[in-house]
């Protein structure tokens, strides 16, 4: 048995092998062991331990026995030698292969779990978001949003295996991408290698359910002195199930939408429907008078789903006028520091570049403001006016990221048609059918207003929502 391992590692490369395999072996069971017990680990261990030493483990084994199948090919001098023979029967060979199998099963279990926990740590949102520079922005907008608690591999890849294998191609590609610095600026949304909608969102969502209305009232602030809060009160037509009614009719039971448009699906040139009895209608866009014909070749048809509108249900990026409302709806801006609303998205939405930058720029703006204009205001209320600084610093931070080229409306939301064109794509009374029919523009369609940009509407005392 001695001279067994020693005709392994008498060599540089054997000893090598020894050393590699050994080392990587203890650390993967150590992080093992650590993980197990509780401690909480960083992506970038992660990485290590699951990652990158299972596979200095795997080479250090393959290192091993080489120096010794090497020397066999060079004793044979063009001779074919026969194979060692095993002799179970010999008491020495029986305890090699004892020993070999005890070794074999541990490497084994060394690299099942660490392929395990390999797995586990490429799941998780942390290792999404590990690369620096280019998931920084996604990362931080998915944190903020309603999908924080979704791991990202449940909706960029979903169940079953043939999707894993897919993701994981493309992400080798990613690596050598941010390796060597071939990724654009900003990232292009992904949509024409995102996997069906009814593979992922449908998992947790229950599209043949009829949802019925919904209210909804969106709180704006105006620019005057006082900030006034003005709020619009929608009653949404949800819809959804197989009754065909509401927004969600477009997904509903027997219906089947698909559309003609271009790469980023935001203008869109046919529009096909069928029907739950069969009935096909397709409705072409009214080309505007002197203007030239959209190129085929640039156009992809597309079987509508939820992303379609709900183009970023996650990695969220919100306008200056949202963030601003927000937060003075929030109260981490003082709504009662004069012209509040107005001199906020001033300084928001000026140019800085970095986030150092940014928040002393939008500290010195407002202070620079209240101090000039309203100094008894500056005086009393100073700690309010650098907590509103701060506030706009930090939804600068998670929307603005001049290191990846991105701004403010960067990355447009589809979902309504306060920002983009959205649901206006297709129901713009442009997109007729032969008989003249058109895909109709009315606001009722989707919701009922009840409200317009009023202060302390009528129907929300109505409901009990205000005083």
């Amino acid at each position: 048995m001695r001279e067994f391992f020693q005709r392994l590692i008498r060599t540089r490369l054997g000893l090598s092998g020894a050393v590699l395999t050994t080392a990587s072996g203890l650390l993967v069971v150590l992080f093992f062991f650590l993980s197990v017990v509780g401690v909480e680990e960083s992506p970038y261990v992660g990485i290590i331990a699951y990652l990158v030493l299972p596979v200095v483990f795997v080479v250090g084994l393959l290192l091993m026995p080489l120096p010794y199948l090497l020397e066999r090919w060079r004793a044979r001098h063009g001779e074919v030698k026969p194979l060692p023979v095993i002799d179970l029967n010999s008491p020495a060979t029986r305890r090699r292969a004892a020993l070999f199998g005890v070794l074999t099963a541990a490497n084994v279990i060394i690299l099942a779990g660490a392929s395990f926990k390999g797995v586990d740590v490429m799941d998780r949102a942390a290792f999404c978001g590990s690369c620096h520079k280019v998931m920084d922005p996604e990362f931080a907008a998915y944190t903020h949003s309603p999908h924080s608690r979704v791991a990202c591999v449940q909706c960029h890849i979903g169940p079953g295996a043939s999707w894993f294998v897919k993701s994981k191609l493309s992400g080798a590609w990613q690596v050598v991408s941010v390796t060597f610095n071939l990724y654009p600026r900003p990232i292009p949304t992904p949509v024409r290698n995102l996997r069906p909608s009814r593979d992922t969102c449908e998992q947790c969502h229950w599209p043949t359910r009829f949802v019925g209305d919904r209210l909804k009232v969106i709180t704006h602030h105006a620019d005057d002195e006082k900030s006034s809060a003005k709020q619009t009160v929608l009653l949404m037509h949800v819809g959804g199930g197989a009754q065909g009614r509401g927004i969600h009719w477009h997904v509903s039971s027997g219906v089947a939408i698909r559309y003609l448009a271009d790469p980023k699906r935001e203008t869109v040139q046919t529009v096909e429907i069928t029907r739950p009895d069969g009935k096909v209608e397709r409705f072409e866009a009214q080309p505007e008078a002197g203007a030239a014909p959209p190129d085929p070749s640039k156009l992809v048809w597309r079987t509508m789903d939820c992303v379609d509108c709900h183009n970023r249900p996650t990695h969220q990026f919100r306008s200056a006028a949202f963030e601003v409302d927000a937060a003075i709806g929030a109260q981490r801006i003082d709504a009662s520091l004069p012209f509040a609303k107005r001199e906020a998205l001033k300084a928001i939405t000026a140019s800085y570049p970095d986030r150092a930058a940014a928040a002393k720029g939008i500290e010195a703006a407002l202070s620079a403001f209240y101090e000039k204009e309203y100094p008894a205001v500056w005086s009393a209320k100073k700690d309010a006016v650098i907590a509103a600084a701060a506030a706009l610093a930090e939804a600068w931070g998670r929307n603005v990221w001049p290191e990846m080229n991105i701004g403010w409306g960067t990355y447009k939301s589809l979902l309504g048609h306060e920002d983009t064109t959205g649901c206006w794509r297709c129901h713009d009374e442009k997109h007729a059918s032969k008989d003249g029919k058109t895909i109709t523009q009315d606001c009722d369609t989707c919701h009922a207003v009840l409200a317009d940009s009023e202060e302390n509407p009528a129907i929300l005392k109505q409901l009990g929502q205000t005083e």
